[in-house]
């Protein structure tokens, strides 16, 4: 099938890639002259595992191409999928849609026969039937459907997770639309996965709830971890005992410095003020938004205090900026909001992160890049583990310590155990809801 991606960013990007590895033509669209350029002479922008090659592959095989010229990808095209960006809106919380209707009205110009238009973008409970207004009005003869297929990619994982899914989520109205879809998904459907067929708005909504759920989870735990710190408690093995209720399960009870990324900040902000618009307010998720916020000044407070009330003068050493491992986003990362109070109060911060530099050099001003923690370390009174990359689960903490004027440890991921840092030779060691 013959598939147009409006949008290089990440879903845009990893799912043109993932389509056109199942065989499809998929001609990726941006308006951003430089980055297609970039893409066309075989570089990606973003940092995700695997990426490089799988879109390497395809480019070889004739099966993925990427161009300025929507009206020409449009054009033909039995599947267009608007993938573009839906920042939070500045001033009150709700989606930016202005993206994601200018895309439709220029889809709508362009379309030359009956197409498929499919919401990836994460979009507000009626975006959908917007799109298709917005389509319409663009181009009154225009043969279409609109159809919400929303995105569940993890960064870090998010080629595995589109060609491994847990669901794939279609919120479709008509026969024919649904058809175009599961052709486009046949490689998944012949492997039984599972794919999900429901209205518009459900699938909408699916979208939402699910992140919140997620991010609900990631707070729940960091409030106990908090009262773990107070009672004497261990938030891993609290987190290990409950997970292992198959009604809870494991995943994303790891206590740390809040969430981040580009999905959880900005999806419930949005499914918040959703809940404002309806009538019909979104109380828990409220609460997981401000407990998030203050999450994040809590690993503040830990920090000074472990350098004795102040960091004024004193060397402090960060270990991970991005807001989580293999991935160089830095979106809404914990590190935006700790580091720059560090900073403020007279820290001489390091930083060290395999990817983070590209986009934290613009947003961290005032620290210094280093290549690696052990130089990162030198003659600092405080190392801070902020983010769980692979490299920095298996320091040698000995050399650390003998690296650092004063060694402590601020293990803000819980990657280490209290009584083998000490026996390495540092003198004090801070986890979270230990």
């Amino acid at each position: 099938m013959r598939i147009a991606m409006i949008g290089t960013g990440y879903v845009g990007l990893v799912s043109g890639a993932c389509f056109s590895d199942f065989g499809h033509d998929v001609v990726c669209v941006d308006k951003d002259v430089a980055k297609i350029e970039r893409l066309q002479r075989g570089e990606v922008p973003i940092f995700e595992p695997g990426l490089q090659d799988l879109i390497s592959k395809n480019c070889q095989a004739g099966r993925l191409s990427f161009s300025t010229d929507l009206p020409a990808a449009v054009a033909g095209a039995e599947a267009v999928f608007i993938a573009v960006g839906t920042p939070t809106r500045r001033g009150d919380g709700h989606a930016d849609l202005s993206y994601v209707m200018a895309a439709a009205g220029e889809i709508g110009q362009a379309l030359t026969g009956y197409a498929v238009v499919v919401t990836k973008s994460t979009v507000p409970v009626g975006t959908n039937r917007k799109v298709a207004k917005a389509v319409k009005a663009a181009n009154p003869e225009a043969k279409f459907d609109v159809v919400s297929n929303p995105e569940f990619l993890r960064e870090g994982a998010a080629i595995d997770d589109f060609m491994r899914p847990d669901r794939v989520v279609v919120g479709v109205e008509s026969g024919k639309a649904r058809k175009v879809m599961a052709e486009l998904y046949r490689p998944l459907s012949l492997r039984e996965f599972p794919m999900v067929y429901t209205g518009l708005e459900t699938a909408e909504m699916i979208k939402y709830a699910g992140n919140a759920f997620l991010a609900t989870k990631i707070t729940f735990i960091n409030e106990i971890a908090a009262l773990c710190e107070k009672v004497g408690a261990d938030v891993k093995a609290v987190a290990r005992g409950i997970g292992m209720d198959g009604r809870i399960g494991d995943k994303f009870l790891h206590a740390g410095p809040g969430y981040g990324g580009s999905c959880f900040p900005k999806d419930t902000k949005a499914l918040a003020r959703i809940g404002q618009d309806h009538a019909a307010p979104m109380q828990i998720v409220e609460t997981v938004i401000k407990v998030n916020d203050e999450v994040k000044r809590r690993m503040i407070d830990k920090i000074v205090d472990l350098c004795g009330g102040s960091v004024r003068d004193k060397t402090i050493a960060i270990l991970g900026v991005t807001f989580k491992p293999n991935t160089d986003d830095m979106r809404e990362a914990p590190s935006l909001t700790i580091i720059p109070a560090l900073v403020g109060a007279g820290a001489r911060v390091r930083v060290s992160d395999p990817q983070g530099r590209h986009e934290g050099e613009a947003l961290l001003p005032g620290v210094k890049w280093v290549e690696n923690p052990y130089q990162a370390a030198n003659e600092a009174e405080l190392v801070v583990l902020l983010t769980e990359w692979n490299e920095f689960r298996g320091l040698d903490l000995a050399k650390l310590a003998r690296k650092m004027a004063r060694p402590k440890m601020a293990d803000l991921r819980n990657i280490y155990d209290r009584d083998e840092v000490l026996a390495a030779g540092f003198t004090a060691y801070v986890g979270v809801g230990r």
